[in-house]
């Protein structure tokens, strides 16, 4: 009985300090980095305020759960007219019995002493509690690893641009000098137009690169909960991608950090719980009750509440259920099937987490692979169209010779974007499969 009046008390407590209220919203600065967006994301992101929300739901069905082992107060009252009063023969003679106006007003206190339901919804109280933090704690998880993509991916995007730019400018340039060498006879026509195609793809090249940031930034403000029609500035300065590509990939696996895993523990301690609740059914309910109650009643509806006659009690009452066709028993062993099927999904999570760890290792070993080849292509890319740009200018080359190691420069530029990005896409993977992405 200690322990469930603490409960209560310690309840009570943390409703009166205001365990309600929510995490204030954070604004966004002009020019936000990466720890700006995820700051912001996780006082506003829609899903992480409804996780919030259910702790303070959680909150409430506690306190109500355990409002139980409070005094309960009730009162009932009624007023009635008998058009016929009720007759009794007493000595050959009937005899009209009580008057025609009667009204009462009943006030009864019940005290829990011995409730099983009430000592379940004591000891759950923890296990709620938990099971709400954890939730939260899963959203926050997902939070920083979306926010995070969604930030890199943005990043890479302006770095393509960028590329496609630089292009543009060459082919320009490109462009301009075949025309002018055209135009003084030394070649033909196809040169400058073959120029010409590649710039006009180049150009069709940004606007789409162009329309596909437009798309990543609408669905980067989704992420942080910021109306589509309200802008957004990011700075990408001192985010060298190169530099956070790096992980410990001797780090053990240890399942048991993993929030799911924890989740999942977490409704087996609530399942043990109900398990001993259907046994503690078989316990006899006990409780004390007082009341008290005003009795008025007159012949004459007027003088009706001119006299009282109360009556009041005290006593103790208790509830033993005997014989309930089996329906405790089968509850018991329903309960107990229930808390075997938790076990296997435990161990099914356990096999999906190395599988889901071994698949993120395996995809950041292969991308950094594919991303050490991409910078060293770019190298020899590089050093290739130098080359051929200065033998085209001498008149050695020929302007395909050109256009195909500028092709293949800028290829190798937006293949090593890409496989930067899936570097840093599966390093975020793994750190989501060891359990350690920092959630503040």
């Amino acid at each position: 009985m200690k322990f469930n009046i603490r409960s209560i008390f310690t309840v009570a407590i943390l409703a009166l300090m205001g365990l309600e209220v929510s995490a204030q919203e954070k604004s966004l600065q002009s020019n936000a980095n990466l720890d700006d967006l995820i700051n912001y994301a996780l006082g506003n992101r829609i899903e992480l305020k409804q996780a919030q929300i259910d702790q303070q739901i959680g909150e409430r069905e506690i306190a109500s759960a355990l409002s139980g082992w409070f005094p309960q107060i009730n009162a009932t009252g009624n007023v009635s007219h008998a058009f016929q009063l009720p007759t009794a023969n007493i000595n050959g003679s009937n005899v009209p019995m009580g008057q025609k106006n009667n009204s009462s007003l009943s006030f009864q206190a019940d005290q829990a002493i011995l409730n099983p339901q009430l000592f379940q919804a004591s000891k759950a109280a923890q296990f709620v509690r938990q099971g709400n933090n954890l939730n939260l704690a899963s959203t926050k998880i997902n939070t920083v690893v979306t926010v995070s993509k969604a930030y890199y991916d943005i990043l890479t995007s302006e770095e393509q641009i960028n590329i496609i730019n630089e292009n543009i400018s060459r082919l320009e340039r490109q462009y301009t000098e075949a025309k002018a060498r055209y135009e003084v006879g030394l070649v033909d026509k196809t040169d400058y137009k073959r120029a010409q195609i590649s710039l006009n793809n180049a150009n069709a090249e940004l606007k789409t690169a162009s329309e596909m940031r437009k798309y990543k930034y609408d669905y980067l403000k989704m992420l942080i909960a910021i109306p589509a029609s309200e802008s957004i500035s990011l700075t990408f300065a001192g985010q060298n991608m190169e530099s956070n590509i790096l992980l410990d990939t001797t780090e053990v696996l240890q399942i048991a950090k993993r929030v799911e895993y924890k989740q999942i523990e977490n409704l087996k301690d609530i399942q043990k719980l109900n398990t001993q609740y259907q046994k503690w059914t078989f316990l006899p309910k006990i409780g004390a009750y007082a009341n008290y109650t005003m009795n008025h009643r007159n012949s004459a509806f007027g003088d009706l509440y001119k006299d009282n006659i109360p009556s009041s009690t005290v006593g103790l009452s208790l509830s033993l259920p005997i014989f309930t066709g089996n329906k405790r028993i089968q509850e018991i062993r329903k309960s107990e099937l229930q808390e075997d099927r938790l076990k296997l999904d435990l161990q099914n999570l356990e096999n999906q987490i190395s599988t889901e760890y071994a698949a993120a290792m395996a995809s950041y070993r292969s991308n950094m692979n594919e991303w050490r080849n991409a910078k060293e292509n770019i190298e020899l890319s590089e050093e290739v169209y130098n080359t051929i740009k200065m033998q085209y200018d001498a008149g050695v080359k020929t302007y395909l010779d050109l256009m195909t190691s500028e092709t293949n420069l800028k290829t190798a530029q937006l293949n090593y974007l890409n496989s930067l990005y899936a570097v840093l896409s599966s390093k975020l993977d793994i750190q989501k499969a060891l359990g350690t992405v920092d959630i503040k």
